[in-house]
């Protein structure tokens, strides 16, 4: 499994698993937890889940999912905005570790950017990762503005990772963003890297992957994965899904096949909003 670093030092598995939309519906959880215990036995041992996933359902499903075997497994879970204060910050993370029956998150994340002023949530985050309850911490859906205030908030600096919404679809990143985190030393975490499985219907996307004798995710996965700073935690609801991501770690793209996705998805030109699910 190939990795990427933190600015801590530690270093993380560049595809992880995202739970986005599981736990949501008892039919499928069966197939949702061997999927992530597959997962976990091919490499895939960071996984990403939130307290908003399922109203924290999905929270629970991971501590199925990581029983027993926790110690080898790089848990990332995130505070809602509305829960960011200061003493709210500590009591959303305390539920979260109910929830997914652990003693730490791995890493943190303020969901996206709130209302509430970041010295509160910054504050209860660092006094969390003193007190042992996180190890690392970080934000999600963040843009430059935003992380460049952040820095400037007292102990900001210690962000390890700014997840956002990225894949062929959704190049605005590229711009200001990567680069920002790429000078920073902060890898940028993809969500949705195949846009929900709307790529997998592309025609270049599909033209791609039959010339490489892949599919239309692996394709869409590699892309993302193309430049080292950038991770991955796609969803992967049945065990089919999970194997088909872990395979795209072997697919290399050419310079013929980057220049008809350019084509078909063009980078940004200039600076424009993060989209975001």
């Amino acid at each position: 499994m190939r990795t990427v670093g933190l600015p801590s030092g530690e270093r993380i598995p560049v595809l992880g698993q995202g739970t986005w939309g599981m736990g949501e519906d008892p039919a499928e959880r069966a197939d949702e937890l061997r999927s992530l215990l597959l997962g976990i036995d091919l490499g895939l041992t960071l996984i990403d889940t939130a307290e908003m996933y399922a109203d924290g359902n999905a929270e629970e499903l991971v501590a199925d999912a990581i029983a027993g075997r926790r110690d080898g497994v790089f848990v990332v879970s995130k505070v809602l905005p509305a829960n960011a204060t200061r003493t709210g910050t500590k009591k959303a993370c305390t539920r979260s570790l109910k929830r997914l029956r652990t003693d730490r998150i791995d890493l943190y994340l303020l969901h996206w950017r709130g209302q509430l002023p970041l010295a509160g949530t910054v504050e209860a985050l660092t006094e969390l990762k003193h007190e042992g309850a996180i190890r690392h911490w970080g934000v999600s859906n963040f843009d430059v503005v935003d992380l460049a205030e952040l820095i400037t908030v007292t102990g900001g600096g210690e962000a390890e990772t700014d997840q956002v919404l990225y894949n062929l679809s959704h190049r605005q990143a590229e711009h200001e963003l990567l680069p920002w985190c790429r000078d920073w030393g902060m890898p940028l975490m993809a969500y949705s890297p195949v846009d929900r499985g709307a790529l997998v219907q592309n025609d270049i996307v599909v033209e791609i992957a039959e010339k490489h004798d892949a599919t239309p995710a692996q394709v869409a996965l590699a892309w993302v994965l193309r430049n080292d700073g950038v991770c991955a935690i796609p969803k992967a609801s049945i065990p089919e899904h999970v194997r088909e991501n872990v395979r795209a770690l072997d697919l290399r793209l050419d310079n013929e096949d980057h220049k008809l996705l350019d084509e078909a998805f063009p980078a940004p030109r200039s600076p424009s909003p993060l989209d975001l699910y």
